[in-house]
């Protein structure tokens, strides 16, 4: 009976000559096709044709080889997951924003709580534990990110053949408590918060009033706001096209981006006082080829220092539960006010799903007494009597 053979991706025994003054070093590999080659490489020394010859095993098994092992460690797996998400954003198939925010947990969460561990060592108890640890030191939300990273990482093991199942599957689902319900600006606090900006001269000069009318005029995202150039608002015609948001990515900085969805891609009809305080705007502009809200540069302004400067101006009372998604849902719910159907809003919003719109963004508490004028007429029911 022959030798068994090498499984896929695995080496054999390393041998080694010396030729010259050089060394070559030697084994073989059974390829993916099934196919045992021969593969060596050469060094100065001995230890040098080896660490050549293991770089060249490791290349040869590529991102979708089987050097993934129950003896590997989960950070090594993670970087080359993440290495998959990296070039489905360069593909773009996944946001920049999106790989942030993985690599973020990761950083955080992930390889510092588990990312010595080996993969065998993975079970359901310990993934379940750790996700318990996250849930109650950083919160739900960052809890339910790192679920989604660990069983993205885990989902690559077992493709790998390194385990059989992924345990984050079988781990507790992370709950929410009740949700809070959409909270919009009333028109008391939409005349109490546009006051308090535009008496607050550090505001001012950071260009926060005129902002968060603009986002109250069209509804669109903060980032949305900020990469709106002049060349896309017509104010002849009183419209303003959202087709990019403003994101930062690792290495690149500021970029405009479209927008993630074809849905999101729309031309918006402005209010009339918008129109103004953007023709205002533009004949007192210095960059009338860049944004309508830059930066003191004339370039893109970062979203995230945007948000830092919002919040810096709401100050830690009254207006302290205001977000730049406030904003947003006030033009929602102004729309709503105004009995327009849920399809006419979600394209403001730039939603492909009206049941989005309707369940997050409108801020509805005060029950229309319409409902018991309509409840009047219900038949069968007559007031009792004694």
């Amino acid at each position: 009976m022959g030798r068994p053979a090498l499984p896929l991706g695995t080496h054999g025994e390393i041998q080694y000559c010396r030729r010259g003054s050089a060394w070559r070093a030697m084994t073989k590999f059974r390829d993916f096709d099934g196919i045992t080659r021969r593969v060596e490489r050469g060094g100065r020394t001995k230890a040098a044709a080896e660490r050549a010859l293991k770089i060249a095993i490791r290349d040869r098994t590529g991102p979708a080889g089987g050097a993934i092992t129950g003896e590997t460690r989960l950070r090594d797996v993670a970087e080359q997951w993440f290495s998959s998400v990296e070039d489905a954003v360069a593909g773009g198939t996944r946001s920049p924003s999106t790989a942030d925010t993985y690599r973020s947990n990761l950083d955080r969460h992930v390889l510092p709580g588990l990312g010595g561990l080996r993969l065998r060592e993975l079970t359901v108890p310990v993934v379940d534990r750790f996700l318990g640890t996250v849930r109650r030191n950083a919160g739900t939300a960052s809890a339910k990110t790192t679920r989604s990273v660990l069983s993205g990482v885990l989902g690559l093991v077992v493709r790998h053949g390194a385990l059989t199942a992924n345990p984050v599957r079988e781990t507790e689902r992370i709950e929410r408590g009740r949700a809070k319900g959409p909270r919009a600006l009333t028109p008391g606090d939409r005349a109490e918060w546009l006051a308090k900006l535009d008496g607050d001269p550090v505001a001012v000069r950071r260009d926060l009033p005129d902002l968060c009318r603009f986002m109250m005029a069209t509804g669109v995202r903060i980032g949305e706001a900020l990469a709106v150039m002049w060349s896309e608002v017509d104010l002849d015609g009183g419209t303003v096209d959202v087709n990019h948001t403003v994101i930062r990515i690792k290495g690149r900085g500021l970029i405009r981006k479209a927008t993630k969805s074809e849905a999101g891609e729309r031309t918006l009809n402005l209010p009339e006082w918008a129109v103004r305080l953007l023709r205002r705007r533009q004949e007192t502009t210095d960059h009338p080829d860049g944004p309508v809200f830059a930066d003191s540069l004339g370039g893109l302004r970062d979203p995230s220092n945007t948000r830092r400067d919002l919040r810096s101006a709401r100050g830690s009372e009254g207006f302290a539960w205001v977000t730049s998604h406030v904003f947003r849902k006030t033009a929602a719910t102004i729309l709503d006010e105004a009995n327009l159907s849920a399809r006419v809003i979600a394209d403001q919003l730039g939603h492909a799903r009206p049941s989005m719109t309707q369940d997050v963004y409108l801020g509805r508490k005060v029950v229309d007494p319409r409902a018991a004028a309509a409840l009047e007429s219900a038949a069968g029911i007559t007031e009792s009597r004694s």
